[in-house]
């Protein structure tokens, strides 16, 4: 099975320091559905692992996050692509739990539920919290300038992200280059 994993805030749709707590709050960033249908149409499942901590703090609730997904699918059915699953961590950053990123829990019940190692599984977000995640549960680590990433744009990386990190502008550089290469590889 062919999957990767994308962080939502910043990767996928625009970010906030408010948080995103409304279905009209989520708004895609420019090519990022498109990205997810090439990526879809090449063969790749889709899965989503985010942080999503408005929960906890009680800024929305379960159905107010189900409404924003339900949003997010219809948009990417309109351009022939699909999420194949959300998971997500609902606790606050005080909690202590396991699946809030940078700690790999999200990428373990991925793995679980896939029944896949995720070695090498790409996945992708927009800060070091994502890469950090990614890379204890396995994953090819890579980085978009988009959402907290444009803080890194035109510069290098600090010494807190994983060495292994490749750095793409957007999502939809991102697809160009997983399907580059596995088109190279084949």
């Amino acid at each position: 099975m062919k999957l990767v994993i994308l962080d939502r805030d910043g990767t996928i749709n625009e970010d906030s320091t408010e948080f995103i707590k409304t279905p009209e709050e989520w708004t895609p960033l420019p090519g990022a559905l498109e990205a997810i249908a090439r990526l879809n149409h090449a063969g790749w499942h889709v899965v989503i692992a985010s942080n999503q901590s408005g929960l906890g703090r009680g800024l929305f609730d379960v159905a107010t996050l189900n409404a924003m997904h339900a949003k997010m699918h219809r948009m990417l059915a309109a351009v022939g692509g699909r999420v194949d699953a959300v998971f997500y961590c609902p606790h606050a950053a005080d909690e202590g739990c396991r699946c809030r990123k940078p700690e790999p829990g999200l990428f373990e019940q991925i793995g679980e539920r896939y029944g896949l190692d995720l070695h090498d599984v790409p996945m992708v977000g927009d800060s070091a919290r994502d890469m950090l995640a990614g890379v204890a549960a396995g994953c090819e680590p890579h980085l978009v300038l988009t959402g907290k990433g444009e803080a890194y744009r035109g510069g290098s990386l600090p010494d807190t992200f994983p060495k292994a990190t490749r750095v793409h502008v957007d999502l939809a550089a991102f697809a160009a280059f997983l399907i580059a290469q596995e088109t190279a590889a084949a």
